[in-house]
């Protein structure tokens, strides 16, 4: 008998990490929910203001962000009495922050249960979430985890590696405009100054403190016009953000360095004038931080800056590598070696920015792209689910 008149299923994502938020995470989980619409109707408990970033017809429960404990304790509530009424098929923590929501919900429901692991939910440097919270990720059906690192990372936790399935984020694909670009610089009075761009919340990993006290003065000894363009906010609602202003850090390096003439700060960005900035820089920078208790899971920007056509020089740290191709859409250089981070820039600098870079860069970026990631996502669901 045909059953093409069947009704989908149900999936219910629930997640502390989706917009209005802000951040790579927040970004990944908005396309995870709607990668799942093609084969399954979607329902969403997450923080407070979720609705309106949403399709209408997936239903959602929002809970306040702060304190953690009035979230969790609220999202599981609202969880378990959705999955009760519904009887979703999968239940989908957005992070391990919310997998104990999702399996006692999958538990009442009789669902199947899945954690989309970013990295820092694993090594996250509090005794009591390794004790409670790690027993949860691994009592699920299946761990997606955004790059081979944080694979490793699941694995030495005692995540089975059957369970665990590499999905990485993905990007959108532009339209490149060279005319956009040149407005961009024009605009900001940059002219034609060789740009650096960093890209994302300004958070101690990201370690542009570092790079601009220990790596820009090399640069700018070489080229004395060069110019940091730093693009992002603070992050004020990361659950792990140290206390003060990493902006008044990095500024106060640039003052000591002498080079606080050679730093420019954007701040946030629409999607349009980030954008422009990726097409009217010369190279992006991510100098991230290898720190006790934190990691990069993936590297976002990095494979957004490809996207756009543009390369990278990165620190080989956390998923990074997974990121870029090294020799092909930027340069990895050894964690923590200043001296052959800056050498790689100048050395990038020194060369044109041409249509074979361009051409890799696009390439390597099209295999990850968000319909890839969606089509990879809706597999792996399925091939768990039979």
């Amino acid at each position: 008998m045909c059953d093409c008149d069947r009704p989908r299923p149900l999936a219910l994502l629930v997640t502390r990490n989706f917009p209005p938020l802000l951040g790579g995470m927040e970004k990944v989980n908005q396309r995870l929910l709607e990668a799942l619409q093609p084969a399954w109707r979607t329902a969403l408990c997450g923080p407070a203001g979720c609705a309106a970033y949403v399709e209408p017809q997936t239903e959602v429960k929002q809970s306040r962000v702060k304190p953690l404990p009035a979230f969790l304790a609220a999202t599981l509530w609202r969880a378990v009495r959705l999955a009760w009424r519904r009887k979703p098929e999968w239940i989908i923590a957005g992070s391990g922050l919310t997998a104990p929501v999702a399996w006692l919900a999958g538990r009442c429901a009789g669902s199947k249960v899945a954690v989309y692991l970013h990295g820092l939910d694993i090594v996250a440097p509090s005794r009591v979430y390794q004790w409670l919270w790690l027993p949860f990720i691994r009592r699920c059906d299946i761990a997606l985890v955004n790059s081979a690192n944080t694979a490793r990372l699941a694995k030495s936790r005692g995540v089975r590696p059957g369970k665990l399935h590499v999905l990485h984020p993905g990007t959108d694909l532009p339209t490149l405009d060279a005319v956009v670009a040149r407005d961009f610089r024009e605009r900001l009075g940059f002219g034609q100054r060789p740009l650096l761009l960093s890209v994302g919340r300004l958070t101690e990993r990201k370690g542009l403190a570092e790079f601009v006290t220990k790596a820009l003065p090399a640069i700018v000894s070489r080229y004395p016009d060069a110019l940091l363009v730093v693009i992002g906010d603070e992050a004020s609602d990361a659950l792990h953000a140290r206390a003060g202003s990493e902006r008044e850090r990095i500024l106060a390096a640039a003052r000591i360095a002498s080079v606080e003439q050679n730093v420019h700060f954007l701040g946030r960005c629409d999607e349009a004038t980030l954008g422009a900035a990726y097409q009217a820089s010369d190279l992006h920078i991510f100098p991230v931080l290898e720190l006790p208790g934190d990691v990069e899971g993936f590297g976002m920007v990095a494979l957004e800056a490809a996207a756009h056509g543009l390369p990278t020089i990165a620190f080989a740290v956390g998923g990074v590598p997974d990121a870029v191709d090294d020799g092909h859409t930027g340069t990895l250089v050894e964690p923590g070696n200043y001296g052959d981070l800056g050498a790689a820039v100048i050395r990038q600098f020194s060369q044109a920015h041409d249509g074979a870079t361009i051409t890799a860069c696009r390439e390597f970026a099209t295999a990850k792209a968000w319909p890839v990631f969606g089509e990879r996502l809706r597999n792996l669901l399925g091939a768990a689910r039979d």
